[in-house]
């Protein structure tokens, strides 16, 4: 059985090694990220209504973790996503998506705990009760379990086929109005 739960911000930072594995052996990225990447989760445990839960074993064994924070103004991905947004769609539409959003920005699980339901009780759990109006994301566009189980939950693309600047791959900007839909 795994249990969630809530992880303060200083509770995430003093565990970023465990963090930090779930997220390379879900995501796999090259080793020379990992120090940019554990110093970019740091930072954000320290925006605004940062949320944390971590999925673990009765044993107390960490296999899952997501978080995310209210977005604003002057936090690197929401300003470069809602200018793209932007661009493409006009103020009005990304004004919509970004005035009021909880930004979810990491949502991971172990591979041999995938497919259990554990990502959609995290992100469940992260966006119940949230005051904002939507949830917003990034994803790998692909067609992935976790882009499948997004699209269930009620993200739609925002913006298709993004490459943030100075990367290379290609990522699904999706958004949802908050309250998320039931699973079945």
């Amino acid at each position: 059985m795994i249990e969630l739960r809530h992880a303060g911000p200083e509770e995430f930072a003093a565990s970023l090694d465990t963090v930090i594995d779930i997220y390379t052996v879900a995501m796999r990225p090259p080793t020379d990220q990992l120090t940019g990447r554990q110093s970019i989760m740091r930072n954000h445990a320290t925006y605004p209504r940062f949320t944390c839960l971590v999925a673990e074993t009765t044993d107390g064994v960490a296999v899952g973790f997501g978080y995310g924070f209210h977005g604003s103004p002057g936090q690197w991905w929401h300003d470069v996503v809602r200018r793209s947004l932007e661009e493409r769609e006009g103020p009005a539409t990304a004004a919509a998506w970004f005035e009021n959003a909880f930004e979810i920005a990491e949502i991971h699980v172990r591979p041999e705990y995938q497919g259990k339901g554990v990502g959609r009780r995290l992100v469940h759990g992260l966006c119940a009760g949230r005051g904002e109006r939507t949830a917003v994301m990034s994803t790998h566009d692909q067609p992935t379990a976790a882009r499948h189980l997004y699209q269930r939950l009620g993200f739609v693309d925002l913006i298709g086929m993004y490459v943030f600047p100075g990367g290379y791959e290609h990522y699904a900007i999706v958004g949802a109005t908050l309250p998320l839909q039931p699973m079945p």
